[in-house]
């Protein structure tokens, strides 16, 4: 026992020894698994070279200092042989390629679950006829088509929360599905049969640190409305304000994040497999649905955006939480609302889309009232840079003073000025009916492929208007999927930033033709433009311009007559020069290092490698052992060394540091 114990010590410790010194040696940071494997496979190689070195070293003629000098190399080839495995693992699985078993053991029993969601996910696509699509095996065509839509909004309602919202959202991309598609999709609806009160009350305990009637006066238990993600109730707080409260399901996080994983696994699978999959950049989709989806679960993301709709809408004198706003959004109460549960104020209403009835009782006008929806959007997108970017219908309110409320701000797009006045400059080329100001336009906000035909594009955009701008034509929304179409047959990529736009306002579309049958959302958009521009030009809007223009350059002016008073000295005397700095970026300078640092490690590699193989070729010299001479040794040393340099080298190569790119 005793014997047994030293024997595992000894073991681990040279194990121990051998990962130290792999590690340091290539100077690069291995898993602890993978170094410590690597010892253990050099550890077993050293007593059978020990004892090939040591076979001319017999007990009637001992040479303790050659048996020490040879244990030396001996070890130095065990190094040697953990170093070469890890190299050798690096180039075929390099780090972070394969989840530590650790990690697998961990998350076993969750991978088994994420397996048998994506097979009960697969099954049910290949029950709805979806299989051949999938597999790229069939492409949809016109015949198709609409039966292939309604086959996956099919798949996608039985598929649950996650392939619902999916649904949902690819039902606002006509930018890049068809109408069948689009159609078909937008039938889906967010709805779930209620959670008990239990639970729902567990939730508000551990999200607020207190129970129910000691936050709120009263709480209706019977939700107002429930979703795949959460569900509504109505409550009143102690200071007797009526309120909504909106309460994440439990469990769904864990539902999502594992269905999310499945989505990105299909759309890579539509990716590799099916042309039209990367046509529609099914990647990207997918992606930007996982973090939408990702963000509508964190309240407090919807709690900051209704703040900064709010507070840009101040900015500019209209305070849309204010009793006098045409259209109103809800006031957060912040203190009360937490990753799971949001507290706002209640409005009192009815969603746009059961609000026909009560519009034609009490008289209203459609019209101003699809007017005023759309001025608060445009003046959101135009103005303030901050924008309700889902606006159907659901999300719309008729309020019981005739105005109209926007609710549920999961999802909110933002523009920086300099994207403001781009999408202006769009916006003014289209509204000019002028192709080459609008292909200027798209080429400033896009990247420019390297091989771009710019007559091709200008010609293209020319058709386009042609078709949607001519004398005669009435545009609606839906000429800018179009205009998409055309961007992306010229590989230029959308921003996403616009794209979130252009979605709003062709969800906007289908909210307003149902509001104002006829509605005129171009040319009332057309309008706001004019009237937005007119409101620039004006005396008092350059002037403010100018100033703070002037303001800015203040500083630049002050300072120029200084500068050119050095220059036209430098230049009379003489001593004009030009400093050029090379390598002033510290990361030139680190490429460069790393390069040099390279070379000269394989320079040194390959002249101990050459000295090696000159000592291994001399048969004379003092003799070690009977039969490795005192050269020999020495080249196996030289060998040893030549292997450790290049053996740096090639985990350079395979895996360089942050910097040498």
């Amino acid at each position: 026992m005793v014997l047994w114990f030293s024997f595992v010590a000894g073991s681990a410790l040279i194990i121990g020894f051998l990962a130290f010194g792999a590690r340091r040696l290539l100077n690069t940071r291995f898993s602890l698994f993978r170094t410590v494997l690597a010892a253990a496979v050099g550890e077993a190689v050293a007593n059978p070279v020990l004892k090939g070195l040591m076979r001319g070293i017999g007990p009637d003629a001992p040479n303790f200092t050659a048996a020490i000098w040879f244990s030396v190399l001996g070890w130095a080839c065990a190094l040697l042989i953990a170093m070469v495995v890890l190299v050798v693992w690096e180039a075929f699985v390099p780090t972070g390629t394969i989840p530590s078993p650790l990690f697998w053991v961990r998350s076993l029993r969750a991978r088994a679950a994420r397996t048998r969601r994506y097979w009960q996910i697969s099954w049910i696509f290949v029950r709805a006829g979806l299989g051949p699509y999938v597999s790229g095996r069939a492409r949809p065509d016109g015949e198709s088509r609409s039966r292939l839509a309604h086959s996956l909004a099919a798949a996608l309602d039985r598929g649950g929360v996650t392939f619902v919202k999916l649904g949902q959202v690819l039902s606002t991309r006509r930018d890049v599905l068809p109408e069948e598609f689009v159609t078909e999709l937008g039938r889906l609806r967010d709805r779930a049969a209620p959670v008990p009160w239990e639970r729902i009350e567990r939730v508000l305990r551990d999200e607020l640190g207190a129970p129910v009637e000691e936050v709120f006066a009263e709480f209706e238990r019977e939700p107002l409305a429930a979703a795949s993600v959460a569900q509504v109730h109505a409550a009143r707080l102690r200071t007797g304000e009526e309120v909504v409260v909106k309460v994440q399901r439990p469990g769904v996080r864990t539902v999502v994040e594992r269905d999310l994983d499945i989505v990105r696994r299909l759309a890579r699978t539509l990716d590799a497999r099916a042309g039209w999959g990367r046509a529609l950049g099914v990647i990207d989709l997918a992606n930007g649905f996982a973090a939408a989806l990702k963000e509508e679960l964190d309240f407090r993301v919807e709690t900051r955006n209704m703040a900064a709709v709010a507070s840009a809408s101040c900015a500019r004198g209209m305070d849309v939480t204010h009793q006098d706003a045409r259209v109103r959004v809800p006031r957060p109460h912040e203190d009360l609302c937490t990753e799971r549960v949001l507290v706002m104020e209640r409005f009192a209403g009815v969603p746009l889309s059961q609000a026909g009835p009560s519009i034609e009782r009490r008289g209203l006008d459609r019209a101003t009232l699809a007017r005023d929806l759309l001025d608060e959007m445009l003046r959101q997108i135009m103005l303030d840079g901050v924008f309700h970017a889902d606006p159907h219908p659901g999300n719309l309110l008729l309020l019981d003073d005739g105005r109209l409320g926007l609710i549920d701000f999961g999802s909110v797009g933002r523009l920086d000025g300099e994207l403001r006045a781009a999408l202006g400059r769009i916006l003014l080329a289209v509204n000019r009916a002028d192709p080459i100001a609008l292909t200027d336009a798209l080429l400033e906000v896009t990247a420019r492929p390297d091989e771009l035909d710019e007559q091709a594009l200008e010609r293209a955009v020319g058709a386009f208007m042609a078709r949607h701008l001519a004398a005669g034509q009435a545009p609606d929304a839906a000429m800018f999927t179009e205009l998409f179409r055309v961007m992306a047959r010229f590989a230029l990529a959308v921003p996403a930033e616009f794209a979130a736009v252009f979605r709003a306002l062709g969800t906007l579309e289908g909210g307003l033709t149902e509001l104002a049958p006829g509605f005129d959302m171009v040319g009332e958009a057309r309008a706001f433009g004019g009237a937005h521009l007119a409101e620039r030009l004006r005396p008092e809007s350059l002037k403010e311009a100018a100033t703070g223009e002037l303001v800015a350059l203040l500083p630049t002016l002050r300072r120029l007559p200084r500068r050119l008073d050095r220059i036209t000295s430098a230049i009379e005397g003489g001593r004009l020069s030009v400093n050029v700095r090379l390598f002033a970026d510290e990361r030139d300078r680190a490429t460069v290092t790393g390069l040099l640092h390279q070379f000269l490690l394989a320079l040194l590699a390959s002249t101990a490698g050459i000295m090696a193989v000159l000592l291994l070729g001399l048969k004379s010299g003092p003799a070690m052992t009977a039969s490795v001479s005192l050269y020999q040794f020495l080249g196996y040393g030289m060998l040893v060394v030549c292997s450790i340099l290049a053996l740096r080298v090639l985990v350079g190569v395979f895996r360089p540091k942050p910097g040498f790119r």
